[in-house]
């Protein structure tokens, strides 16, 4: 009988993609931080046969160009890495499908997590759904409420992000000022690192509804790093997550904007909203690209809704007609679609199960 033989099978190792000796050096120490080594490529060329099987690719900032030259087939848990002194490349980031862009040194922590997870375990990521008001006062916050609402109700693990801090706090719009748990002040400090199953015990709950905003204090800047990985451990523990996201955005929010899966801009009726929106669509398009628009009446104007979409070049998902209602369940404490009936709720209905399919076919 022939000898026993034993297949060894190799461990996948982390692939690194630069040139750039001053990043690899930072790579290299927080890759030995977290007990791997890791495999090098100095460019797309010599990374081409390998980047299909790394469980994690780290691009350099300094090869992203010459990355998308070498058009790569798209990837999961692809990580653009630049240093803060250079330029953020969150424009080509879209362009490559990186799931996020980590600057250095502020994303160490973070790097040194991802070095650790392996990627073996399979986890379907939850949806992310931004939503923005094209002018002060469309109702985005409500809008987001309602989703958030709404796919708690149909049975869904949701959480609402609340990324504006000066916009009121979003229990207010839930009408939870008033539950205990962790608000954004209390990660402001975070080294980079939440543990997933910490944050959804930690966040104020209700049902398969949870909530991360601001509390009634000053508001602190929230760095982008800290954003990232919040919404990163919430994808690991929930189905959806629904962002309010500020019209002026900052480092946060930008972060924010580039883990949507869909930006739903919220326009009001109106000639003067509409020109308000296309300022808004210019500022926050390199970072999100996925963008359609739902429509707010009522139209004093009698501006349609498919005029609005063609004016700003984007698909309408949706026409909210007026509901006085919701404004007066707001001033109670009532979260919006919360009883599942009306034109908000039935809209939220709709977008929610287009979102589930689109994960579930993505998956």
């Amino acid at each position: 009988m022939p000898p026993r033989t034993s297949t060894v099978v190799p461990r996948r190792l982390p692939l690194v993609v630069t040139a750039d000796e001053r990043l690899l050096d930072d790579l290299l120490r927080l890759a030995a931080l977290a007990g791997t080594e890791v495999d090098l490529a100095a460019d797309p060329v010599a990374a081409r046969s390998r980047q299909a099987v790394a469980p994690l690719v780290l691009v350099g900032a300094d090869q992203a160009d010459a990355y998308l030259r070498a058009r790569l087939p798209r990837r999961p848990r692809l990580v653009l890495v630049g240093r803060a002194d250079q330029e953020p490349p969150w424009q080509i980031a879209e362009v490559l499908g990186a799931e996020h862009v980590a600057i250095l040194p502020a994303a160490e922590p973070w790097l040194v997590d991802r070095f650790t997870d392996d990627g073996d375990a399979e986890r379907p990521a939850a949806a992310v759904v931004g939503v923005i008001g094209g002018r002060g006062g469309a109702g985005a916050s409500v809008l987001a409420g309602a989703l958030s609402v709404t796919a708690a109700r149909r049975g869904l693990r949701s959480l609402l992000v609340d990324a504006d801090p000066l916009g009121g706090g979003l229990d207010l719009v839930l009408g939870w000022e008033q539950i205990d748990g962790l608000r954004w002040p209390a990660l402001a400090d975070s080294d980079g690192r939440i543990d997933p199953a910490a944050l959804a015990v930690a966040l104020p709950c209700r049902g398969d509804l949870g909530l991360l905003s601001w509390d009634r204090g000053e508001p602190l800047p929230l760095p982008a790093a800290t954003m990232t990985a919040a919404l990163d451990a919430a994808r690991r523990e929930r189905d959806l997550i629904v962002v309010d996201l500020p019209r002026r955005p900052d480092d946060a929010a930008v972060a924010a904007m580039h883990l949507t899966d869909r930006v739903l801009v919220l326009v009001p009726a109106e000639l003067r909203a509409t020109a308000a929106t296309a300022r808004v669509i210019a500022r926050i398009h390199r970072h999100c690209t996925d963008l359609s628009l739902v429509v707010r009446g009522p139209a004093p104007g009698r501006l349609r809704a498919r005029e609005i979409g063609r004016t700003l070049g984007l698909p309408v998902t949706g026409v909210l007609q007026p509901e006085p209602r919701v404004s007066r369940g707001l001033e109670r404490g009532e979260a919006p679609g919360a009883s599942g009936r009306g034109p908000l709720a039935e809209l939220c209905q709709r977008i929610v199960a287009g979102l589930v399919d689109r994960t579930a076919a993505a998956s």
